[in-house]
């Protein structure tokens, strides 16, 4: 999964980018807001690296890519699908051939709102030949191959980097190089029989294909613009075009970002902002809340170091809540069933521990994920806690949220302390007989640029040790390297029992079970010795391949998928733990009104909201959640 998480925004914005002006760009004075426009204001910490939008996924972009830019479907504020850029689709009966029709009239604009062409089918298909050009070193070409597979994509892809890398001998000794059969562009699935139909096929049955195409690397472009602009396409906002909601009218590079209603938006009537003023400030997490208590912008995020000061102030308390749950990520205590760790560490006797499976019980049902959470969120800790892998609210079929599917429905928060215990008694006794010995290793590290994680391993370490003992287990706390962290210790297996996440990149539980499929470095339990564990692991694998072959019965679908995410949480592969940790703000906005989709560039969209007067407080914001999970409900079950 390559989206950036926002615990690793947060670190990462409190550096200056290091992305430079253009020489070509000329700065411009922003101009003023016109008197009677509805304007939004915020503060930005750092400068985006590229408004290239086939290239880069990451947050600072895609805010104003989402904003920019439209798709071929749209969502309402509950999660349906409505359609976009294209009025209408159809699939033929394996949903291995998707026809998207796409709307006319519809034009591309420059950033002074000049109409300068009509989108067309060829648009998509323009962007899936540069996303798949290794030349363009695109960050999300992996979009046309991760679980909707587009057919030709990856063999382009490889293709086209062969070529570039071609003068370097490969092959044997004597210096052969290997060859690659010639691959077109227009040997990918995805083709326009004309202006108004775009046809994609893949490689395999895909029920969710829809919820991939609210990606950046599917998002339209013009061939002819392209061609035009050249090496030039996205390095400012002249040399990009607009077919969204808002035209990036003013870009100053640590100055002043300007995007201000299109008005040649095809939905522009449910377009309610009229300019959206975003000023660049590196010290933004400082001051934004003392600017948005003196009206000089509307939306702010408050730290953690200063939340207690806002809630003990009558007055700012009224204007605090959390940000909206973030269901697009998924956290959880993973154990290593492949340690490479030092023999400082005793990876042969962790690996005796971690195939018994009353040990792992032991340890999950001893992490009380309340006292962990409340470090991150002490006046709202409860919407953070995850209990299934899947978050809630992530998907849903036949009416019903995939979380309330029967398998997964009575799944609790493990933490129990007798439970915990006696799974211990169980698992030294079963452990001394296998020839282990005691207090077991356990290596737990940490990112030490992420914000309280050191805080929460040593919150960890003390509720593991004090429920278990030091005489059964040593967990073992240490810093990993700043940069490069997945890298050397998650990827690399240098961990025992650790905290890790997942970002869905579609709407589908066949998403959340990638990181424990063979092969993927996050738990390696499929490397696992154990015959037992191995066992498992083939069951849980048959079970995902026979929920993947149903396409056709979405009910069905999610029934095997519950069923087998069941089977990692009732044999304690992992713990499941919270969503995506977001923080708090004041805000005139309210976020029940945006779009809604826990994948893709969805919920950075400004269209359908509107500036309110004031920001919701900690009960007005739960009203408003609870009134809004309640109405979506009924909407999905209507």
């Amino acid at each position: 999964m390559k989206k950036l998480t926002a615990l690793l925004c947060a670190a990462a914005l409190v550096l200056l980018s290091s992305c430079s002006q253009p020489e070509e760009i000329i700065m411009e004075s922003a101009p003023e807001s016109p008197a009677g426009e509805t304007v939004f204001r915020m503060y930005y910490p750092t400068e985006v690296s590229t408004l290239n939008y086939l290239i880069t996924n990451t947050y600072n972009e895609t805010y104003l890519s989402a904003n920019m830019i439209d798709c071929l479907v749209d969502y309402d504020c509950y999660g349906n699908v409505q359609p976009g850029l294209a009025e209408s689709w159809t699939h033929n009966d394996n949903m291995t051939e998707w026809t998207f029709h796409i709307r006319p009239g519809v034009n591309w604009v420059d950033y002074q709102g000049n109409i300068y062409d009509e989108v067309t089918a060829d648009d998509w298909v323009t962007a899936a030949e540069y996303v798949n050009n290794a030349k363009y070193d695109s960050d999300i070409q992996y979009m046309y191959t991760s679980g909707s597979v587009v057919c030709g994509a990856q063999e382009y892809y490889d293709y086209t980097a062969w070529k570039i890398s071609k003068e370097n001998p490969k092959g044997d000794s004597s210096g052969k190089r290997e060859t690659l059969p010639e691959v077109r562009p227009e040997d990918i699935g995805v083709k326009a029989p004309d202006d108004y139909t775009l046809v994609y096929t893949l490689e395999q049955p895909c029920p969710f294909f829809l919820s991939v195409l609210s990606y950046p690397s599917y998002m339209p472009v013009s061939r002819k613009f392209l061609e035009e602009t050249g090496d030039m396409f996205g390095r400012d906002n002249k040399n990009v075009l607009y077919n969204g909601a808002f035209i990036l009218s003013t870009w100053q590079p640590q100055g002043k970002q300007i995007l201000t209603k299109n008005a040649a938006y095809w939905d522009a009537e449910h377009v309610y902002i009229d300019r959206v003023e975003r000023e660049f400030n590196l010290d933004a997490f400082a001051v934004q809340g003392s600017m948005f208590l003196d009206n000089k912008i509307d939306h702010a995020e408050i730290s953690f170091e200063e939340l207690d000061n806002w809630m003990s102030n009558p007055e700012t308390k009224k204007l605090v809540h959390p940000d909206r749950p973030d269901n697009s990520y998924s956290y959880f205590y993973a154990f290593n069933f492949d340690p490479q760790f030092d023999d400082t560490y005793e990876p042969e006797n962790w690996k005796l521990a971690v195939n018994n499976e009353n040990f792992r019980h032991a340890l999950i049902h001893a992490l009380n994920k309340d006292e962990i959470l409340y470090l991150y969120n002490p006046y709202h800790y409860e919407i953070l806690i995850n209990n299934t892998i899947t978050p809630p609210e992530f998907t849903f079929a036949a009416g019903e949220d995939y979380t309330d599917y029967p398998a997964l429905k009575d799944v609790v928060n493990n933490f129990n302390i007798e439970k915990a215990q006696a799974y211990r008694d169980s698992a030294m006794e079963e452990l001394k007989e296998a020839g282990a010995s005691f207090p077991v290793k356990v290596l737990m590290p940490y990112n030490p640029s992420i914000l309280n994680w050191e805080i929460e391993c040593q919150n960890v370490k003390k509720q593991l040790e004090d429920t278990l003992g030091t005489d059964f287990i040593d967990v073992i706390i240490e810093p990993g390297p700043e940069t490069g962290f997945l890298a050397s210790v998650r990827r690399s297996g240098k961990y025992a029992f650790m905290k890790c996440n997942w970002g869905a990149d579609y709407a589908d539980p066949l998403t959340y079970t990638e990181p424990f499929s063979a092969g993927n470095d996050y738990n390696f339990w499929d490397l696992s010795t154990s015959p037992d564990t191995q066992a498992l692991f083939r069951e849980w694998s048959a079970k995902v391949e026979e929920a993947t072959a149903v396409y056709d019965d979405d009910q069905k679908r999610y029934t095997l998928f519950s069923e087998a995410e069941r089977m990692l949480i009732d044999h304690a592969i992992v713990s499941p733990f919270a969503i995506e940790m977001e923080g708090h703000i004041v805000s005139k906005l309210n976020p029940f009104e945006t779009e809604y989709a826990s994948i893709g560039i969805v919920m950075q969209r400004l269209k359908y909201c509107k500036v309110g007067t004031t920001s919701f407080s900690m009960e007005e914001f739960e009203q408003a959640y609870q009134q809004w999970l309640e109405d979506r409900e009924k909407n999905l079950k209507s």
